[in-house]
């Protein structure tokens, strides 16, 4: 038997997450591992009716039940804080948390959109250079995004966002947080006049996902020394990754995160460490099977 053989029942918190795809990916990777008391369920606030507000009480009640750990997905990532015990230091930054962890009945929030992201860009474009970079969307991916990039060492972080309010407090929690990074809010349609000095530049807005084609900013202003980052996993090829491809241009796709985000996710939950190379296979098989519309999720 494997010594970690304990039983897992895992919750995602959501809205509108009937087809995510972390149910198979966790419970593929934990028979993998040996975990055969390994379950992955869904708690669809909007399905069950529970008020997005009250995403917290609902997440108690489940570990009131026996859940042993949870995901937290859009739109609860930053509502089921206050329902919380502890926060780690990223969580608490971001204002969000996306999983929680169960430990003698205390709920500890952790963000792994953040340690995801960190963990793919130094595994996926490991030679990027980290001066000056642009950021497209500061959500709550964007966000997380944000916090990684200036963790990597990027010296100049741009970022822009339909909302220039959303944009300037990403900036402003950055700033004070991350002291020897200059952190900048810019117009959406500056974007491309940015990237003619740029290093690299990242898209964590939903722009390229099934349902919301197109490109962030005009994919003209790509050039081949930049490296492009995309956080869109359906599709994998999104406009802005096969224009970027085109050029020659070093291409992290939203796989990446999203296996990486997985990862930690089932480390943090389990003890154990996944292996991401196959969840990756197994993301790729997941993909091709499935190509119902649906809302970018656990990378949101």
């Amino acid at each position: 038997m494997h010594p970690f053989s304990t039983r897992h029942r895992i919750r995602l918190v959501g809205a509108g997450i009937a087809t995510s795809l972390s149910p198979a990916l966790h419970e593929h990777e934990a028979a993998a591992l040996g975990l055969t008391d390994y379950r992955y369920d869904l708690i669809d606030v909007a399905a069950e009716g529970i008020p997005v507000d009250r995403s917290g009480d609902a997440l108690r009640q489940a570990v009131a039940a026996g859940c042993t750990g949870l995901n937290v997905t859009h739109p609860c990532k930053q509502v089921v804080v206050d329902s919380l015990d502890e926060m780690s230091g990223n969580a608490r930054l971001l204002g969000a948390v996306n999983t929680v962890v169960v430990r003698d009945g205390r709920l500890i929030g952790h963000n792994t959109d953040h340690s995801g992201f960190l963990a793919a860009l130094r595994r996926g474009l490991p030679d990027a250079t980290l001066g000056r970079v642009v950021l497209a969307g500061a959500g709550g991916a964007g966000s997380a995004v944000a916090y990684a990039l200036a963790a990597a060492g990027v010296t100049d972080l741009r970022v822009a966002d339909l909302d220039p309010a959303r944009a300037a407090d990403v900036c402003a929690r950055l700033a004070a947080a991350f002291p020897q990074t200059r952190v900048t809010a810019i117009p959406l349609e500056a974007i491309e006049a940015n990237l003619e000095h740029c290093d690299g530049v990242v898209n964590a807005s939903p722009i390229g996902m099934v349902g919301h084609p197109g490109t962030p900013f005009d994919t003209d202003a790509l050039h081949p020394g930049l490296w492009v980052a995309d956080i869109v996993y359906r599709p994998l090829q999104t406009e802005l990754v096969a224009a970027a491809t085109a050029l020659g241009c070093d291409v992290l796709d939203g796989g990446q995160m999203l296996v990486a985000q997985a990862a930690d996710t089932f480390a943090l939950l389990t003890g154990i460490t996944p292996d991401p190379d196959r969840m990756r296979r197994h993301l790729g098989e997941l993909l091709a099977d499935q190509c119902a519309p649906t809302v970018l999720e656990e990378s949101r």
